[in-house]
This record gives structure tokens, C-alpha cells and sequence, in this order.
């Protein structure tokens, strides 16, 4: 298995905090989904943290389904990109 320097601690706390899917983090260590699903409840339980909410996941921006996506469709590429670094802003706080 090939880990970060967390080891499948370190995975687990980096899918429960959103810095990654866990889609991305089995590409990216060469696991499969359903492990590194399995390191995120085992750092979660370990932790005694609550089940993550499956909206909260900062890929989807409003926390809806792609309806509201629309209001993106008519920006321009400067306007979609300042859209973009606020919403990296507003993830940081």
C-alpha cells in the first residue's frame, strides 16, 4: 500500500477534512475507493467525530444539485473565476 506520511491515519483525516475525495485519494495512492473510505471511518471513530455530511464536500458549490449551476452559465471567464476565488476564501475561514 503506498501512504502519505500520515500513513491510513493521515488519509483518513485528509477525506474527512475535504481536502480530498476519497475517489481522489485512491488515485493518488493507488487504493481502492472503498479503502480509503474505510481509513476516513476509522480516523472518524477513532476521533469520536461525527459522520460527515455528504453536502459539505466543497466541490459542490451550493450544497444543491446542479440546477443551481445556472446562475454560472451566462458568467465570463473573469467573472467565473472571481466566483471561484471566493468560494477558495470562504473554505479557508
Amino acid at each position: 500500500m503506498k501512504y502519505n506520511d500520515g500513513g491510513p491515519d493521515g488519509n483518513g483525516r485528509r477525506i474527512y477534512e475535504n481536502e480530498l475525495t476519497r475517489y481522489e485519494a485512491a488515485r493518488m495512492y493507488g487504493i481502492s475507493a472503498e479503502t480509503t473510505r474505510s481509513y476516513m471511518r476509522e480516523y472518524r471513530d477513532a476521533h469520536n467525530l461525527p459522520p460527515r455530511s455528504v453536502h459539505t464536500h466543497p466541490a459542490k458549490p451550493c450544497g444543491k444539485t446542479p440546477e443551481c449551476w445556472d446562475d454560472y452559465r451566462d458568467m465570463s471567464k473573469e467573472e467565473l473565476l472571481y466566483e471561484l476565488a471566493k468560494s477558495q476564501i470562504e473554505i479557508a475561514r
